[in-house]
């Protein structure tokens, strides 16, 4: 059985295929905790990533949203008291836009930009008639540890380039069984259609089918080549509330504004639990069916991550306060109340 207290990187999943990818990039499984907290609902897989140990954890099936996210956290911290640095790993809808040629696959990242810290709680805030959205809260940022290390690997795939793509092949090498859902789907199956161009309400058959190949439906996109990147990796604001995001006039008025993504969990996290947010597209934010590409956008925010966790030096992790007894400056008496108050 693993001690807890041996586990300084806390990495949050939000659904199952999250969860496999990030155990498909271990480098080495450990024995379930030697005990958790009594009232800590949260499923562990505790493992090795390069020199750090790495707790891994997964909201409870069917619950969804940044109060779901929260609880993990929360219940992780109970748990694994020396954890000193966080990690959300995901899935998310894209947003594609004119500066962003953001495509299924690609990973999102987030990053700091015109005085937000990276995520922004888009239903926490203004909408008001022929304006953009105001947000009246913010989101801390992720700590600098998190920061650099994003900076470090940023101008590591600017000289080298990235392996992403054959990191998730050698990972499928070694768990065969995730091929037929975590591999990367034809880039056929890649489809932007236009705004207007909406899914028929109630209709279950796929886009193929239901909304057809028509050029005229679609965004015109320049396939990529050799030279060009491939998952990109795209650094910048994540747009994160309760509700999922499928509609394709919402998405183009948050590409105006630079958003990149839309998720459903980090909102939750990063006053509490400040964390580096990583996703992997699997849709575009629309109404259009497309359920192939979740896996292997798992796959890809999870080969991030690894890169990432391998750049940072353990001393500087240690260096570090366990994340329950400093949050970004909170007071104590708040972080008490955070981390005892019970489930709704």
């Amino acid at each position: 059985m693993s001690n807890p207290q041996n586990y300084s990187v806390g990495w949050i999943c939000a659904i199952v295929k999250d969860y496999v990818a990030a155990q498909a990039f271990l480098d080495e499984k450990h024995a379930s905790p030697e005990h958790v907290a009594v009232h800590d609902n949260n499923d562990y897989t505790l493992g090795r990533v390069g020199r750090h140990n790495v707790v891994i954890a997964v909201a409870p099936d069917g619950e969804h949203g940044t109060q779901s996210a929260a609880t993990v956290a929360r219940d992780m911290m109970h748990s694994f008291p020396n954890v000193r640095i966080g990690l959300m790993v995901g899935t998310a809808g894209g947003v594609p836009g004119p500066k962003h040629d953001i495509r299924l696959g690609d990973i999102v990242v987030s990053a700091p930009q015109d005085g937000n810290g990276g995520v922004l709680q888009y239903d926490f805030g203004k909408m008001r008639q022929n304006q953009d959205f105001q947000a009246t809260g913010f989101l801390n940022q992720p700590p600098t540890i998190l920061r650099t290390a994003v900076v470090g690997l940023r101008a590591q795939y600017e000289i080298n380039g990235h392996s992403i793509q054959e990191a998730i092949n050698d990972a499928l090498e070694k768990n065969t069984r995730l091929r037929k859902n975590y591999k990367r789907p034809d880039p056929s199956t890649d489809r932007l259609y236009r705004d207007a161009v909406v899914h028929p309400l109630s209709d279950e058959r796929d886009c193929v089918e239901a909304c057809g190949q028509d050029p005229s439906n679609l965004v015109s996109r320049t396939p990529r080549t050799k030279e060009d990147d491939d998952p990109t990796i795209h650094y910048g604001l994540i747009a994160s509330a309760n509700r999922i995001m499928k509609d394709a006039t919402i998405r183009e008025k948050a590409a105006r504004q630079g958003f990149l993504c839309f998720e459903t969990q980090a909102a939750g996290l990063m006053n509490h639990f400040p964390c580096l947010v990583i996703c992997g597209i699997c849709n575009y934010s629309d109404s259009h069916k497309n359920e192939q590409w979740q896996g292997y956008a798992a796959m890809a925010a999870a080969a991030y991550a690894k890169d990432l966790l391998y750049r940072i030096v353990p001393n500087k992790v240690e260096a570090e306060q366990p994340m329950a007894q400093s949050f970004s400056g909170q007071s104590a008496s708040h972080t008490s109340a955070w981390l005892n108050q019970d489930d709704p």
